[in-house]
């Protein structure tokens, strides 16, 4: 077979949310970019594996970057909006994001795109890859590239060039990880052998019948008898009943994500087989993943009495076994790369009680190494009980949420290769870390950091590792279409007007940043109201705090409504409310939560 050359300054191998993510930004960046896709859909976890209701950096401070510019996107094309369910704050179908991916990587002329690829070596010359070699419509074609980006969720480009990565648990006494297991378990129990990664889900979508009280929001009924699940799914229903379980992961259209986690369809078993070289074990893994996945659906659409099918929500072009099944597993965890610096769990928690950040990521010289900012409080999924984690949230808005923390450059960088990045769940994490860090908001901006180093990298003609990080934030604070938070200011939305002069700011001063994350500056009042959101309306009626960081808001009608925000301002001014209080909002309904969203005060041009 003739082997059919050409090059690429920049190659992005991976669908991954990461992965695409890279290939917009090294594009948007001028450079050109060639991104291969080993399906026929782009996104990985947002779209192509249906984990169509993200977790993590919900809160409008943390909506930026492209993982902001794809929310955005998505409220103006879900027309019934993304309220839709009670695990997250976004619900969305999986052709809705995909449609916008793609629309977005179409839209550059110096990013190429090919589809359904077969990775079949990657060259290396001493610290440094040469190409990338793939099989595609029957042909094999050699890549060279002056910057290589895996952006798979496996970290599969790792193994073929040899780069150092780990795979599974590390022991206590590595790093001190609080919640870390220690070496003599890990040596003992069969369980660290058994599980050496979080477990993946193979997502399946469910179809709410709108004649069923189980699709109305409003109707509390339950079975009249417990459901009687069979094995292995018994107690899946036992914390929520059948009703909740379901509108867990709603999606518009009455499309549910089934992606559960107690007792569903996680799988737990011969998880070693997802990184075997043999396509073949890989093959039998996932059949048995889908599987799992289709009896769960099964027994709940017999226990809903009829309320709930399988829904089609992946079209045929997606690559998917079947409408109901998506194209891909969800997997969370897999080979991490070792980069020039290690996040570990240390570096996501709070550093006091209540409202705080992480410890910021300074350099050998001082300078804030960070590209990119999450929250989300840490989740690992094993089978059995929860895995005890040290605690990194706090009450904010009237919900729980996450301790913010920073993503430094060096942990895109690997130690090993000079023209290497990660931009996906391979990125340089510690096994406990990776529970915080693995989700598809911040993934979006990892990968869009990764993206624009790469650009940077061969305009300025320097090694990766050498790159003057404050320039590679500076590009990412001042993108035109997606400009991406580095500094964790928790009291400073996306929208406010001086969001970019704040995180400059920060950057050259870092005292401005409080540990609280508030800014220290002399301008700290915003003065702006939130821009207008799809579905709000104006609520009226009586606020009650209830003394414990959660309000409701009781309307003439008697009927309360659990009240929360995303917006800074708004969870500022509930937070000094002690009593009870007439109020006008501005908000949005989830009825599947059941709660409001509230957006500001009615007539307020900031709080």
């Amino acid at each position: 077979m003739t082997t059919q050359t050409c090059h690429s300054p920049v190659v992005v191998w991976g669908g991954g949310t990461g992965g695409v993510a890279a290939a917009l930004q090294a594009a948007r960046s001028d450079a050109k970019t060639l991104l291969l896709t080993p399906g026929r859909w782009l996104g990985g976890m947002v779209s192509t594996a249906g984990v169509c209701c993200p977790d993590g950096n919900e809160l409008a401070p943390w909506q930026t970057g492209l993982w902001g510019a794809f929310l955005r996107a998505l409220y103006q094309t879900e027309p019934e909006g993304l309220d839709q369910n009670w695990v997250s704050c976004f619900g969305y179908r999986p052709t809705t994001a995909e449609r916008i991916l793609q629309n977005w990587v179409q839209a550059l002329p110096n990013l190429e795109w090919w589809a359904n690829c077969q990775l079949l070596d990657v060259e290396r010359s001493g610290s440094a890859v040469q190409a990338v070699l793939i099989e595609r419509a029957g042909g094999v074609h050699r890549i060279g590239c002056d910057v290589v980006i895996d952006g798979s969720d496996r970290g599969e480009l790792l193994p073929l060039v040899q780069a150092p990565f780990r795979l599974g648990w590390e022991a206590q006494e590595l790093w001190g990880e609080p919640s870390a297991p220690q070496a003599h378990r890990l040596k003992t129990e069969a369980f660290f052998r058994e599980q050496p990664v979080q477990s993946p889900t193979w997502v399946v979508m469910g179809q709410l019948h709108s004649d069923h009280p189980f699709a109305d929001p409003a109707s509390e009924r339950e079975l009249d008898a417990p459901p009687v699940l069979s094995e292995p799914f018994e107690q899946a229903c036992a914390a929520f009943g059948v009703n909740r379980t379901i509108s867990y992961g709603r999606l518009p259209g009455g499309l549910v994500m089934l992606n559960w986690p107690l007792h569903g369809n996680d799988w737990h078993r011969g998880l070693d087989r997802a990184f075997d070289p043999n396509p073949k074990v890989q093959q039998e893994l996932m059949a048995e993943m889908q599987a799992h996945s289709l009896h769960f659906a099964d027994e709940l659409q017999r226990c809903s009495a009829g309320g709930l099918t399988r829904g089609e929500a992946f079209p045929h072009e997606s690559g998917s076994p079947a409408p109901w099944l998506a194209a891909m597993p969800y997997w969370r965890e897999g080979r991490r790369m070792v980069g020039l610096k290690t996040v570990i769990e240390q570096e996501l928690l709070p550093q006091t009680t209540g409202q705080s950040i992480a410890a910021l990521p300074f350099n050998d010289a001082g300078a804030l190494d960070s590209i990119a900012v999450g929250n989300y409080a840490n989740d690992h999924h094993y089978p059995g009980p929860d895995w005890p984690l040290a605690p990194k949230s706090c009450r904010w808005g009237g919900r729980w949420s996450g301790t913010p923390f920073c993503i430094p450059y060096p942990a895109l960088v690997s130690a090993d290769l000079e023209n290497l990045l990660s931009a996906d769940k391979a990125f340089s994490t510690s096994h406990m870390a990776n529970g915080a860090t693995r989700l598809q908001p911040l993934i979006f901006n990892v990968g869009q950091a990764a993206g624009a180093a790469a650009a940077l990298s061969i305009r300025l003609q320097r090694p990766l590792a050498a790159l003057p990080v404050r320039l590679l934030q500076e590009l990412l604070i001042e993108e035109p279409t997606a400009p991406s938070g580095i500094v964790p200011l928790w009291d400073t939305p996306w929208h406010h007007p001086d969001w970019q002069h704040r995180q400059r700011a920060c950057l050259d001063n870092p005292e401005l940043l409080g540990g609280d994350g508030a800014w220290l500056g002399s301008d700290a009042h915003s003065g702006m109201a939130p821009p207008p959101q799809p579905q709000q309306d104006v609520w009226s009626g009586t606020l009650l705090p209830d003394g414990q960081g959660g309000y409701e808001l009781e309307l003439v009608s008697g009927r309360r409504w659990p009240l929360i925000t995303l917006e800074p301002d708004l969870s500022s001014w509930l937070a000094h409310q002690e009593r009870p209080k007439a109020v006008e909002l501005l908000a949005v309904a989830n009825p599947w939560g059941p709660w409001l969203r509230g957006i500001s005060l009615q007539g307020s041009s900031g709080i």
